[in-house]
């Protein structure tokens, strides 16, 4: 009968369909798992610390490698190395000392304006 065969090929379609769907969605978690959407991995050498968004497509973003930190300015376009701490500088991040809020960890702003204040001193 025609219309037999007409829910056949319909439903082979719509299986067929799915499966393109499941394979594309186990393929795209296969490569973010490794490194190839997600940010980058250096074998726990490099990580970022902090974000902070600036606006659209515009932020701030602490990284550490190694012993070395850098706030980067990141837009849609361009990265800009905006200055380097060193370990005893990123000291801040680190440590947990009492803010204005009374939570007793900082965050990224105020440990960020506090380090930009100490670099203009020097």
């Amino acid at each position: 009968m025609p219309g037999d065969t007409t829910v056949v090929s319909f439903l082979w379609l719509l299986v067929s369909v799915l499966v393109v769907i499941g394979m594309a969605y186990w393929f795209t978690r296969f490569v973010a798992g490794r490194g190839g959407f997600g940010p980058i991995q250096a074998g726990g050498s490099m990580k970022i610390v902090g974000q902070l968004a600036l606006g659209r497509d515009q932020k701030l973003i602490l990284v550490q490698a190694g012993g070395r930190w850098f706030l980067l300015g990141v837009t849609g376009a361009n990265i800009s190395a905006l200055a380097e701490f060193t370990e005893e500088e990123a000291a801040a991040w680190r440590e947990a000392p009492e803010t204005k809020g009374g939570t007793g960890t900082p965050g990224f702003r105020e440990a960020l304006q506090k380090m930009l204040e100490q670099k203009g001193r020097r």
